[in-house]
């Protein structure tokens, strides 16, 4: 397993397995302590793992929490999603920077998105899974949702929005949702 940088998100790391083929499929590893550990992260700090099935069109986020925000390790384990991440930590050198990711089944690369960030993502084939590890247990009270839309970010989503949540869908614009955030 290898450890990438993302230049565009400070703090960001791509985690890419070396995939075991032959005639039965592949075998791989999709998460490493020490390769975890080698990049500075505390493999033990993650509490929680889920799992999300949307269908093609499906877009969720932007996402992020208030109070300590959350950090996560995000990645598509059937199928293909378009994955964004907007890095909202104000004393960060990537402030309010983007980063566009196409995560696959196929390669099995996981994303690890510092706390602070919103991240949201859009299914592109007819069943995408995206699993999620996070370092902190959820706390519905400390959401925060950005407008998938807002013009300020205008995010290249690859295809027409066919479902979201109610939630998504009357996000409020990034400007209102920062303000949340601090509250």
């Amino acid at each position: 397993m290898k450890a990438t940088e993302v230049p565009e998100i400070d703090g960001a790391y791509l985690f890419e397995p070396t995939p075991y083929a032959d005639e039965r499929g592949f075998f791989c590893r999709t998460f490493d302590a020490e390769v975890v550990r080698a990049v500075g992260l505390d493999p033990n700090a993650f509490v929680q793992d889920s799992v999300s099935r949307s269908v093609r069109g499906v877009l969720r986020g932007l996402h992020l929490r208030s109070g300590a925000g959350e950090a996560k390790l995000v990645r598509c384990s059937h199928g293909k999603i378009f994955d964004v991440v907007v890095d909202l930590r104000p004393g960060s050198p990537t402030y309010r920077n983007q980063a566009f990711f196409e995560l696959s089944g196929e390669t099995q690369v996981t994303l690890y998105i510092p706390a602070g960030c919103a991240h949201g993502f859009q299914a592109l084939t007819e069943t995408a899974d995206t699993s999620y590890r996070i370092d902190r247990p959820h706390d519905p009270a400390e959401d925060v949702t950005i407008a998938f839309d807002d013009p300020e970010l205008a995010i290249p989503w690859p295809l027409p929005p066919a479902l979201m949540s109610e939630r998504d869908r009357k996000a409020p614009s990034l400007a209102e949702a920062l303000k949340q955030k601090e509250s």
